[in-house]
């Protein structure tokens, strides 16, 4: 149940090259009653998110250029988007040394092998979280 929504939907961009590990997710999302996007490489995330209008981003970390979570946040937010985005991923180690993940827009990390339960209440909490501070302020979340 989405908390503060009345009956809209929350919807998540899912980003990742595998599609069995999208497909895993996305069936998790959607039986907790989130719509979901999908996407395998980074230009098709931007256009997807450009169209489906997501209330959050879920994308794998990769070394490659395929489908990086950090590339995606660092895009959408030269944009001005407030998109929150999380990344999933493998290698705790690429994220040693990097950028600050929150200079880079990203809200959170999740390690594979992804736990749904905890992903799900992760952006439940959020969009709770989204709700009351824009209630409290006259809508300016």
């Amino acid at each position: 149940m989405n908390v503060g929504l009345q009956n809209r939907r929350r919807t998540i961009l899912l980003v990742d090259a595998d599609p069995h590990g999208r497909a895993i997710l996305r069936k998790a999302l959607e039986a907790a009653d989130f719509s979901v996007g999908e996407a395998a490489s980074d230009q098709e995330a931007e256009r997807t998110a450009l169209r489906i209008h997501p209330d959050a981003i879920l994308a794998e970390l990769t070394g490659d250029t395929a489908a990086d979570g950090r590339m995606i946040a660092e895009r959408l937010k030269a944009r001005g988007s407030k998109i929150p985005c999380y990344i999933i991923s493998t290698a705790s180690d690429a994220l040693v040394g990097s950028t600050s993940l929150h200079n880079l827009g990203i809200s959170g990390v999740f390690m594979k092998p992804v736990d749904a339960a905890i992903v799900i209440q992760s952006l439940n909490a959020r969009f709770a979280l989204g709700s009351a501070v824009h209630s409290k302020d006259g809508g300016h979340a």
